[in-house]
């Protein structure tokens, strides 16, 4: 065994480097503050401060508007659904809803959209799906193939 043949043993940490503590330690005297001014002193708060010019935040105008009542939504396609089904060999008794696409992991658990149904493609299968919104011609091709829809 040499020296260049030493592994670190599993969940090994090194410690922090020790500022203030001696020439040696490589942050001693200033402490990695340099010399002097506003950044060297304690309590330093210098974000978006510009020398006493009007910072960049307030010279720009404000401007927009955000309606904090907007219902987003999760869009899925015909061709997407029927994929879905496939890939999961769902039975057509099964409800396609936000709850089938979160229990099939599709969906994140914690999100709170709601579905928008997009007329993209063909669907083949006859499971109702339920959603938040529906396109017309997502609505004219599913009642072409003879799904059932409802929209909560």
């Amino acid at each position: 065994m040499k020296l260049n043949e030493l592994k670190k043993p599993k969940g090994h940490t090194f410690n922090s480097k020790r500022i203030g503590r001696g020439i040696g330690s490589g942050k001693g005297k200033t402490s990695g503050s340099g010399h002097k001014g506003q950044k060297a002193r304690s309590g330093v708060a210098v974000n978006g401060f510009e020398g006493g010019q009007m910072p960049l935040f307030r010279r720009l105008p404000k401007f927009g508007f955000t309606n904090i009542g907007r219902t987003d939504y999760i869009e899925l396609n015909l061709e997407d659904i029927q994929k879905i089904i496939e890939k999961n060999k769902i039975t057509e008794d099964q409800v396609i809803n936000i709850e089938l696409l979160k229990k099939l992991s599709i969906i994140k658990k914690k999100n709170n959209l709601k579905l928008k149904v997009l007329g993209r493609g063909e669907m083949s299968s006859k499971n109702s799906i339920e959603c938040g919104k529906i396109s017309k011609s997502a609505q004219e091709k599913a009642n072409k193939t003879g799904n059932s829809i409802t929209i909560n």
